[in-house]
């Protein structure tokens, strides 16, 4: 039932607005995906398969598999990894599939109880189970499971799709036209991993996925995480679980220069932290981050469980990084959130205008609209209870039609001026301070001094004192 009444007031908000006229349109508005990829159409049923028994026929299979080729792995079979994924010619995929894939229905996430309708690529310790060689391109797996060997070894990265550093400084050497749909990647219980799948890559497809239980206690862990791909990505209704960010992309310099990654798709995907995980220590950070990206479309994700441990509790970090000094090209622009539930965190979205650390680009054109904020407490998950916090002069930034419910500030400013900055249609409550700037305090001197040209009209603040705040709000 709350649901529903939340979807109600929502809708009123929107119609009173609209009915007053005081509905206001984005400028600035940020720039969409460039190609939206479609590379998971099904190869040849005239290509030839392969049968590999073993890891050692599964390698040789993959050696000798031309443009087109389909290799069948049996369901419930371990193959031993790591195994490499070489450069041929041609642009038809080479397919790697369950012999049960078509018992796993396309267009639907797999869980982890289907492992038995998947075969097992594992990795050993310090290794991988699947990498694509330089420049290598063209595969797809479907309906496989990837996980370590055992619950004992230390792997950086399960899936390493592309490198860093000398292995890939130049365009050329970036593996592209890459798939993994209904695929199980896991690690185990208790069990420390840096990354379930690196993403420096390009034209890339993760969909229909299971990704979970990548965690660390003293180092970053992800489900997802890439710095050293260009793009383009797809990540779509994929289960996502990572301790330190669930996806992050950037977090690292990329070795090849001015390289930001771009054209990235996120719809439909699940991003959790196990509650069981705040008593177990595990480094935790925030659900989703931007530090490097540039044409993002979020829309229609599920964002849940983040707490106050590594961070300060905030779901969503909009924060721009230059992280070693080496990335003075990196910036966060032309991101699209939209229509996704935000839920169970301490608090939900952070965005930094400029690095203060090394010297990098600045933060703009970030859309926030039609989105649900529900629990975001900082009593409950730790943390400082607000809807959005903002520093270091960031651009262009439109928040619209979000229905916000939290125990903090609606929002917390400071180290402005930010520029182009319109807040409007949201509901919210006001709570002790509403909408904060730092050392000038609540409603209009926030807005003069952090948003001198910025556009507050058309908001349910519930609570607020309306002499504190531009008279066409409610």
């Amino acid at each position: 039932m709350r649901k529903y009444l939340l979807a109600g007031a929502g809708l009123l908000l929107a119609m009173t607005a609209r009915n007053t006229g005081l509905t206001v349109q984005a400028t600035n508005e940020p720039e969409l995906p460039r190609t939206s990829l479609n590379i998971t159409s099904s190869p040849n049923t005239d290509s030839r398969m392969h049968y590999p028994a073993t890891a050692a026929d599964f390698q040789a299979a993959l050696d000798a598999a031309q443009p087109g080729d389909i290799i069948i792995l049996e369901a419930s079979v371990t193959y031993r990894g790591p195994f490499d994924l070489p450069d041929k010619a041609g642009a038809e995929f080479i397919t790697i599939r369950s012999s049960r894939h078509s018992e796993l229905p396309e267009g639907v996430r797999v869980t982890p109880t289907q492992s038995a309708l998947m075969p097992k690529l594992t990795s050993p310790s310090y290794s991988y189970a699947v990498r694509p060689m330089r420049g290598a391109h063209h595969y797809r797996f479907e309906g496989i499971e990837f996980a370590p060997v055992d619950a004992q070894v230390f792997t950086y990265h399960l899936i390493a799709l592309g490198s860093y550093g000398a292995e890939q400084d130049t365009l050329a050497e970036v593996p592209h036209h890459l798939s993994f749909d209904r695929c199980y990647v896991h690690a185990f219980p208790g069990q420390e991993i840096t990354r379930g799948i690196l993403l420096n890559s390009a034209h890339t497809d993760i969909t229909n996925s299971h990704v979970s239980d990548f965690k660390a206690r003293t180092f970053d862990s992800q489900a997802i995480g890439g710095n050293n791909g260009p793009g383009p990505f797809r990540l779509i209704n994929n289960y996502l679980e990572g301790s330190g960010e669930n996806l992050i992309f950037g977090g690292d310099d990329p070795s090849i220069a001015n390289l930001v990654p771009a054209d990235i798709e996120i719809r439909r995907n699940h991003f959790a932290k196990p509650v069981e995980w705040r008593a177990a220590g595990w480094g935790v950070k925030n659900l989703f981050e931007l530090k490097n990206a540039r044409r993002v479309v979020v829309d229609g994700n599920v964002f849940e469980n983040n707490w106050r441990q590594a961070q300060t509790g905030e779901a969503i970090l909009f924060t721009v990084r230059n992280q070693s000094g080496g990335c003075n090209w990196c910036v966060v622009e032309d991101v699209q959130f939209t229509n996704n539930i935000v839920r169970h965190a301490g608090a939900g979205i952070m965005i930094l205008g400029v690095d203060y650390t090394h010297p990098s680009q600045q933060t703009k054109r970030i859309t926030i609209s039609n989105n649900l904020f529900e629990d975001i407490d900082g009593g409950r998950w730790n943390g400082r209870g607000e809807f959005l916090m903002m520093t270091e002069r960031a651009a262009d930034i439109t928040v619209d039609h979000n229905t916000i419910l939290h125990s903090g500030n609606v929002i917390s400013v400071g180290a402005g001026p930010h520029t182009g900055f319109r807040f409007t249609n949201n509901l919210a409550r006001h709570n002790e301070y509403g909408l904060y700037g730092n050392d000038v305090g609540s409603g209009v001197v926030a807005i003069t001094r952090y948003f001198p040209d910025g556009v507050v009209r058309g908001n349910v603040i519930a609570g607020a004192d309306a002499n504190r705040y531009p008279t066409d709000n409610f």
